[in-house]
C-alpha cells in the first residue's frame, strides 16, 4: 500500500512539475510576442506609394551601347619590380574609337 502511494505522489509530483515548466514556456512566448509587438511599433512605416521613384518625363531610360577596348597593362620597371593595383589604374576599359559593332 505504501509503494501505490508513493507511486501515486511522485506522478503527482511530476505533473506538477510538467504543468509548470508548460506555464513558463507559454509565458516566455507571450512575452517574446508582446516584444516583437514593441519593437515593430518603434520601427519607421513601410514607404508610402509617394516615396517610390518614378519614371522621368521624358520616359523610360534606354540602353546605350558602346564598344570598349582594353587599357594596356602599363609594363614593370627593368629592375623587374612588380606592380601594384594603384600603379595599373581604375578602368579596366576605354571607349573605342571604332564603334561600329563587330560581327563574328
Amino acid at each position: 500500500m505504501t509503494h501505490e502511494r508513493l507511486a501515486a505522489a511522485g506522478s503527482a509530483a511530476g505533473m506538477i512539475v510538467i504543468v509548470v515548466c508548460g506555464l513558463l514556456v507559454a509565458a516566455a512566448l507571450v512575452g517574446a510576442v508582446r516584444l516583437g509587438i514593441g519593437v515593430r511599433r518603434r520601427e519607421s512605416a513601410p514607404p508610402r506609394r509617394s516615396d517610390h521613384p518614378t519614371l522621368p518625363r521624358t520616359g523610360p531610360v534606354r540602353e546605350e551601347r558602346e564598344m570598349r577596348e582594353p587599357n594596356e597593362v602599363p609594363q614593370a620597371g627593368s629592375d623587374g619590380d612588380r606592380l601594384t593595383p594603384h600603379q595599373l589604374g581604375n578602368a579596366p576599359s576605354k571607349p573605342s574609337e571604332d564603334q561600329s559593332r563587330r560581327r563574328w
